[in-house]
């Protein structure tokens, strides 16, 4: 599994460098290539993703199910242990080669990359660098497709392996369901199944028959004891050949069984093998007759055929003949079919030019009368080019005799509106100056009645300094006294030591 898993992450990262090569090739290609690369590139590496997460899930069950190997040691299973330890050494080894081989080829392709992106940047297209880059493409091509090629092979194998192991489960999965249809010592077959058996066993030797028999009588294919038992018995037996010395070590493995039960499991044994000798031996001698039965019979279908053959090349020989006739048949028809399409050709041919020559004279007098729309159509354009020439011309004649008129109204114009502007600043400049002379009048005025008043005699009262004025002396006539009895203690301001005494 982990080798799945490698090898899926090698081929992965294998087609994401070539993308990458293609993107560096083709980075001029139009956004929405890029975006549908971009969102495919996304959907492969998640789907990549699950498949490893999933198959490390299925790494996981399966090292879970390593713990058999301890249940092995336990019960005394130290080959099947021993087998499948060294199977999963083998195993290891083989997926770490494998991941080292794989990681080298993988940065082979990626240095090549690199390489090839390093090329890319910031140089001049020469022919000498373009036949590089080809060289470093074809290589990392090369390797890239080198790489899958392996990688298809292995999952080739591994896919084959798995074909086998499951085939190998199923056949040991029928093995086991055939365990439980296994017949007990103590079980007796009812007597209905007894005459079915019976009747269906009535074509086959006596020899299988017995063997069948025997079987049913004795408890099945382990002699009545248990798949486990018999397995364990069957291996030291053959450990030691059938040697009685055998029967210690038996003992050994089997404590439940005594040296009676495995002396008579030993007879059993041999007669079981007694029987299935002759069994052989019987279905040998069965096989050899139907070979002769086989063989006759197709020595029989051999003369039945050739009977058949010569039969079926008289048939032959008469459908050829039949076949010959029709055909020559159908190339007498063949032969008038086509004098009768020549002929019809060469009809069809004189038709269509006998119409080219109708058609060519059809186009030439449409051409000639093409010809004389065009000049008549010309000479209407001409005359009506004269015309509008000629009407244009009065027409600017006309307008530059207005433009001179409007000259001369607007010069006049001018003149008038001139002199209305020079009478009117002058009316402004004297009203101007009138206001202003007023103005000088009024200020001097003013000032005349001002200095009037300034100028009378006023003696002077240096006791007004100390004086209350008339509004203290107002503000004072309602202030009672301030308190309601003798003063205690009146706080003063501290005084500096610097500015006591002075």
């Amino acid at each position: 599994m982990a080798s799945l898993a490698t090898t899926g992450c090698s081929e992965k990262l294998c087609s994401r460098e070539g993308d990458g090569i293609r993107r560096a090739c083709t980075s001029s290609s139009p956004i929405s290539r890029d975006y549908v690369d971009e969102k495919q590139a996304r959907q492969e590496a998640a789907l990549f993703l699950r498949e490893a997460e999933r198959t490390r899930k299925q790494i996981e069950k399966l090292e879970k199910e390593r713990t058999l190997s301890v249940q092995c040691r336990k019960h005394g299973w130290t080959d099947v242990s021993g087998g499948l330890e060294e199977y999963e050494r083998i195993l290891g080894e083989e997926r770490h080669a494998e991941m080292a081989k794989i990681k080298k080829q993988l940065e082979k392709i990626q240095n090549g990359v690199r390489k090839f992106q390093r090329l890319l940047i910031d140089v001049k297209p020469t022919p000498e660098l373009i036949e590089r880059l080809q060289v470093i493409m074809s290589e990392v091509e090369v390797a890239i497709s080198a790489l899958k090629e392996e990688q298809c092979t292995s999952f080739e194998g591994l896919l084959k392996e798995e074909r086998i192991c499951r085939q190998e489960i199923a056949a040991y999965g029928k093995k086991i369901e055939n365990w439980n249809l296994a017949v007990n010592s103590e079980f007796k077959p009812p007597a209905a199944p007894t005459v079915k058996i019976k009747t269906l066993d009535r074509d086959l030797p006596a020899e299988v028959r017995a063997v069948e028999s025997y079987l049913q009588k004795t408890g099945g294919t382990c002699g009545g004891w248990d798949q486990f038992d018999h397995q364990t018995f069957l291996r030291v037996w053959t450990k030691y050949s059938g040697q009685p010395a055998y029967r210690k070590e038996a003992k050994l493995y089997l404590p439940c069984k005594t040296l009676e039960e495995i002396q008579r499991h030993e007879e059993w044994h041999l007669e079981l093998t007694y029987l299935q000798d002759r069994k052989r031996e019987a279905i040998q001698r069965w096989k050899t007759s139907k070979e002769l039965e086989h063989q006759t019979k197709i020595q029989r279908q051999e003369e039945a055929e050739q009977a058949e053959r010569s039969k079926k090349e008289a048939r032959n020989q008469a459908q050829q003949l039949k076949a010959e006739e029709e055909k020559r048949v159908a190339a007498q028809q063949l032969e008038e079919w086509k004098e009768a399409k020549r002929r019809k050709e060469e009809q069809e041919a004189e038709q269509q030019l006998a119409e080219e020559k109708r058609k060519s004279k059809r186009e030439k007098e449409e051409r000639r009368r093409q010809l004389i729309v065009k000049l008549s159509v010309e000479e209407q354009l001409r005359l009506k080019r004269e015309e509008e020439e000629e009407w244009k011309r009065g027409r600017r004649e006309e307008e530059e005799r207005e433009m001179d008129e409007r000259r001369k109204r607007a010069a006049k114009g001018i003149k008038r509106l001139s002199e209305r502007d020079l009478h009117r600043v002058l009316a402004k400049l004297e009203g101007k100056q009138l206001k202003e002379k007023e103005e000088e009048e009024r200020q001097e005025r003013i000032s005349a009645k001002i200095k009037e008043k300034v100028d009378g005699h006023i003696s002077r009262d240096p006791s007004r300094l100390t004086r209350p004025t008339k509004g203290w002396e107002e503000r004072m006539k309602n202030v009672g006294p301030s308190g309601g009895g003798p003063v205690l203690q009146m706080f003063h301001r501290a005084v500096p030591s610097w500015r006591q005494g002075l």
